[in-house]
């Protein structure tokens, strides 16, 4: 049965981004997503209906290209979920300025500028945004030294979104920070604990437990809160 809502998807060519349009297109949604190449999202256009759009999020150009593209839609879900690990180096302290700046752009401070430009198209009342953040941006876990850089820079998403959301005035939509578990993708390795679509199936759930709610919450798959 179609549910008649729709949906923009930020970095969908594989893995959680792939199962979140997936998943709602099952659910009836229309969903537009976003790849850096569309010639290389092949399972991507297999799913059918899919409104497919070109996007390097971290180019302002592009970005004003897939505001020009979309003016006047209204979704009732943004979801930002295109991220990079960035360097793994031993010593985090070891990264250059180009590693460091490369990461917290896109994990951090683009995700938002994209944000900021879609507000104003979230359905007002129910509408959700959401960032694909991760249990690792609490800055209260101290697991995964190895993973420092890529902490921080999930960490900064947080923050970063907290500001964001004190600048929207009063037609505030609720806003997620979620963290999808330790998935089997590219990122998350062949030794994660879940797979893509029991990931997907929880987030989708959550997003549509949370529509309406308001404020800013910081949840995983199952809906259980993370501190920050």
């Amino acid at each position: 049965m179609a549910s008649n809502k729709t949906a923009l998807i930020i970095g969908a060519s594989r893995g959680l981004g792939l199962g979140l349009v997936q998943r709602l297109n099952e659910l009836g949604w229309e969903v537009t997503a976003t790849v850096r190449d569309v010639n290389k999202a092949d399972e991507l256009k297999a799913v059918s209906g899919v409104h497919i759009q070109p996007l390097e999020m971290d180019q302002p150009a592009s970005l004003d290209s897939l505001v020009h593209s979309l003016k006047g839609q209204v979704y009732d879900l943004l979801f930002v979920n295109a991220g990079i690990m960035g360097p793994l180096h031993s010593n985090p302290t070891d990264a250059n300025a180009e590693e460091l700046g490369q990461l917290f752009l896109t994990n951090a401070v683009a995700p938002v500028r994209l944000a900021k430009r879609f507000v104003d198209q979230i359905r007002p009342g129910t509408g959700v945004i959401a960032f694909m953040s991760s249990v690792l941006g609490s800055v209260t876990m101290p697991d995964a030294p190895e993973m420092a850089l890529y902490k921080a820079s999930k960490a900064a998403l947080n923050s970063m979104t907290n500001t964001f959301i004190t600048q929207l005035g009063d037609n505030k939509p609720t806003v997620l920070s979620m963290h999808p578990g330790w998935v089997r993708t590219a990122m998350g390795g062949e030794g994660a604990d879940i797979d893509v679509q029991t990931s997907a199936r929880g987030m989708v759930e959550q997003l549509e437990r949370f529509a309406g709610k308001g404020g800013h919450h910081f949840v995983n798959y199952k809906g259980e809160t993370i501190p920050w």
